[in-house]
């Protein structure tokens, strides 16, 4: 392939990720490769044959929008599936590829240790759940950094994973939202060691993704009431990034289940990167369900919270580095330019140790200022989401976001959608259709008359042009 195609390839996948965001990528493109680019299309390959029903489903649109801005002339992509190295076993005329025999043994392990293959398995204890769970054994209680921002939080979780089984439950479910990297999965794995730990009560930590894997495969081995009967057994099903979750069926059974835990008094934890009220992909019924908990928002790390982060994590590094020393400067210059978010604290530290152990130079001001440049993002612009667009332009304008999605055509409520529509075009990397798919279902004929009617307007009418730079500034603060 040659390098132009590589090049534009690579720039491909750093607009998709910066559309989709690192967890969605790293899920579903990470192993997505370039085969060609031909005059009209860009083949594209993936490994498993779920992959490429699921990105065609759900991304198609994203994937070519991406393509486009580098180059306009392609119409379509093709997506493949790769033929595998060495031949699977061909055990009948169904036979899967490795690969996704590989991904069926990680859905039985998700869910509770399960195999899930034809005929219902007992639900392992939860030593067994324990063990087969996604956790990181550093994130529990003991190394959580509490602060203002994410106090709550913490008292809820807290109280969630020392709660008894058969004592009354106060708050079902707990929701807690915030962005990437400001600790929702720590606390979420937390109060699954917590809750494990005590022995008396089962305690499932899935992501939104091995829970859509466990109900596909179960469905496919003809297995969908043993995988139900599993999770409504659960003492406390704890579920993270609930925003990837997709799919009607899988929703409705996601609904089914959570009705079922809470009605029955069983407790439910859940993270997402937003509230409930901004769940678009999600039934109506599981957001109003999640609005009825308690709803939790860890905000951003301050300076301060920021500063014993980074002490903590040098204190956990010394325990099997015990000459690692970082001065008390460093770690203040670390924690007022490194604003973004823990995991790049964390970086910090670990770029840091890495530096010291292997040049054996002692941590300074200088060697921090020159290993973390590229951590220190403070003109970074923010990512304004659709979602965003349509909650502050329904505020400014006094209408309701539900009337922006509505086919309503009065004029109070037709300008809004109208400026909510030429902001999303601008504003963000959405494709047309993909605009129009989010503000009711409307064809992506209908966003270009509006964001066409806008721009025109913006040049003659001087106050619609303040207010949508308000608008601007307001989105982008």
């Amino acid at each position: 392939m040659a390098n132009e195609e590589n090049d534009c390839w690579s720039r491909v996948k750093g607009r998709l990720r910066s559309t989709v965001g690192e967890d969605v990528f790293s899920s579903w493109f990470a192993r997505m490769d370039l085969e060609s680019i031909s005059d009209d299309a860009a083949h594209m390959s993936v490994p498993t044959r779920f992959l490429k029903s699921w990105i065609q489903a759900h991304y198609a649109d994203r994937v070519l929008s991406c393509w486009q801005a580098e180059r306009p002339t392609l119409q379509r992509i093709d997506l493949t599936v790769r033929t595998p190295m060495r031949p699977a076993a061909a055990v009948n005329k169904d036979a899967k590829t490795a690969d996704d025999l590989r991904s069926d043994r990680n859905v039985g392990k998700a869910i509770n240790g399960l195999r899930i293959n034809g005929t219902a398995t007992p639900a392992a204890d939860s030593s067994d759940a324990l063990g087969s769970s996604p956790l990181d054994p550093r994130l529990t209680f003991d190394t959580f950094v509490v602060g203002r921002s994410n106090t709550l939080a913490h008292a809820a979780a807290k109280q969630v994973a020392e709660g008894r089984r058969g004592e009354p439950v106060m708050f079902n479910p707990l929701y807690v939202h915030a962005g990437v990297g400001l600790g929702k999965t720590h606390l979420l794995q937390a109060v699954t060691f917590a809750g494990n730990a005590g022995g008396q009560r089962k305690v499932l930590y899935l992501t939104a993704e091995k829970f859509m894997y466990g109900f596909v495969q179960a469905l496919k081995n003809q297995t969908a009431l043993a995988f139900k009967e599993t999770l409504r057994g659960i003492d406390v099903l704890v579920i993270d990034d609930l925003q990837f979750l997709q799919g009607k069926s899988t929703q409705a059974e996601f609904c089914h289940t959570l009705n079922a835990l809470i009605d029955s008094g069983r407790q439910v934890v859940i993270a997402a990167d937003r509230p409930p009220s901004d769940l678009e992909s999600l039934d109506d019924r599981v957001r109003s369900r999640l609005a009825g908990g308690l709803v939790v928002e860890m905000g951003s790390l301050g300076e301060e919270l920021r500063l014993e982060i980074l002490k903590s994590r040098v204190a956990t590094v010394r325990t099997h580095h015990a000459g690692f020393d970082v001065p008390l400067p460093v770690l203040e210059y670390l924690a007022r330019s490194i604003t973004h978010n823990g995991r790049d604290l964390e970086g910090a530290i670990n770029r840091l140790l890495a530096h010291n152990t292997l040049s054996g130079h002692a941590v300074t001001l200088e060697m921090a200022e020159r290993e973390v440049r590229d951590l220190i993002r403070p003109q970074e612009p923010k990512r304004v989401k659709i979602e965003d667009i349509q909650r502050v332009v329904a505020r400014q304008y006094n209408v309701s976001r539900s009337d922006l999605l509505s086919s309503r055509r009065t004029a109070n409520v037709v300008r809004p959608r109208q400026v909510a529509m030429y902001l999303s075009k601008t504003l963000t990397l959405r494709s047309l259709p993909e605009i129009g798919r989010r503000f009711g279902g409307r064809d992506h004929t209908t966003v270009l008359h509006a964001v066409r009617k806008i721009e025109a307007l913006v040049n003659k009418d001087t106050t619609l042009a303040e207010e949508v730079e308000l608008l601007k500034r307001l989105l982008q603060d």
